[in-house]
């Protein structure tokens, strides 16, 4: 654990605080919001231009820290408006407010983003890129577990009772405010461009970076629009039966596994390639959704949610740490803002075809598509495969 770094620590310690306030509030958020008025509808508008707002504002932010040279204060203030978003939720519940808190809270993500995850890369070296970002994705999904499994308890004994519970998340979030004031930026880290950064100047990045940074990314993209929002797992698992705090278990469970093998497979990444980690979750991710298009009991459930958080393990830090390793020091935050940006737009898409798709043809054919554009994702990665050295580093 020798490369795990004091800024480490308290990187994974704010994001493990952070989900967990984030986590606490997920499962209760859409019937809070139903009980103060929203239509699913609306609730609907909300989430996408929220999720919308924070997938844009990753790629500016990250472009913005790459030329100020600055990484530190885009986590702190990331970081610190997601946390006091959260609990005002609960006192103004007007829909302006509520729109405006919940733009917030993304936007926070989409500030701190680039920035973390380049602090990050710039503490590990090319060969233990996968070791540092599995280790923080292992943090960052404990609180995952946690956040749950707190409400879970709260609401047994206060059913109903939202609005406290939004009280009791601004605890870790106040927590992950005050742990990203122990983070220092790098002495030697300069103002790298002066240039004024419009908000859409970090799309310039794609034409500037270089050519297998653009290929992975596509990959990467092409496989972001049919990874639908684990809500439709959820779904398919009511569809099958089961009741509702099993479903919640299956939520847990898949985010303990998560946690658990991020860290050892980021690990392994580092000895045998980014590359083919990243494909055998692809594989993984296949495999599960091609199984529970046709599952029917509540073991093969169980069996497709723990495969599903092995594939979580091997892919979301793992990206990350692949295009870090292909891109020069200087624009790490802004290569994977860009491409985190993208991403996020990607999944609405994909959500969106998804639901359309279930609800003309039905789940097992939605599952059957999302399942088999993935297996060819993986073919496109194999193919590049060859290219084993530029794949992994610049």
């Amino acid at each position: 654990m020798k490369y795990i770094s004091k800024t480490i620590w308290i990187l994974s310690i704010v994001s493990l605080f952070t989900d967990m306030a984030s986590e606490m509030l997920y499962p209760i958020l859409p019937i809070y919001l139903q009980s103060i008025g929203f239509s699913i509808v609306l609730i609907g508008v909300l989430e996408g231009f929220a999720e919308a707002m924070a997938g844009l504002s990753k790629g500016y932010f990250g472009k913005l820290s790459d030329n100020s040279g600055k990484r530190v204060p885009f986590v702190q203030l990331g970081y610190t408006i997601s946390a006091l978003s959260k609990p005002l939720m609960a006192v103004l519940i007007l829909p302006f407010w509520i729109f405006l808190l919940r733009t917030l809270d993304r936007l926070g993500k989409g500030i701190r983003t680039g920035a973390r995850d380049a602090i990050l890369s710039e503490e590990a070296t090319p060969q233990t890129k996968g070791k540092i970002f599995g280790f923080h994705r292992s943090m960052d999904t404990l609180g995952a577990v946690i956040g749950p499994g707190l409400a879970l308890v709260y609401l047994y004994y206060y059913p109903e009772n939202y609005k406290t519970l939004f009280y009791f998340a601004a605890v870790p979030g106040v927590l992950a405010i005050l742990a990203t004031f122990y983070l220092k930026d790098k002495r030697d880290v300069v103002i790298i461009r002066k240039r004024k950064t419009s908000f859409f100047s970090f799309l310039n990045y794609w034409k500037e970076s270089p050519e297998m940074y653009r290929k992975v990314v596509l990959g990467l993209l092409i496989f972001a629009l049919v990874n639908s929002s684990d809500v439709f797992l959820l779904l398919k698992a009511k569809q099958a039966g089961i009741d509702d705090p099993m479903i919640i278990g299956f939520y847990i469970f898949y985010n303990l596994i998560y946690a658990i093998f991020a860290f050892p497979l980021g690990v392994l990444a580092d000895k045998i390639g980014l590359p083919i980690i990243y494909i055998i979750g692809l594989l993984l991710f296949t495999s599960v959704y091609f199984s529970m298009a046709n599952a029917l009991d509540l073991p093969s459930y169980f069996i497709s949610f723990f495969i599903y958080g092995i594939f979580a393990a091997t892919t979301d830090g793992i990206s990350k740490a692949w295009i870090s390793n292909i891109v020069k020091t200087k624009d790490t935050a802004t290569a994977i803002g860009t491409y985190s940006g993208f991403q996020s737009i990607c999944a609405l898409l994909a959500s969106g075809w998804t639901g359309l798709v279930w609800f003309y043809f039905g789940s097992g054919p939605a599952f059957i598509a999302t399942g088999s554009v993935t297996l060819l994702v993986a073919l496109y990665f194999i193919i590049l495969l060859p290219k084993r050295d530029k794949l992994q580093k610049v």
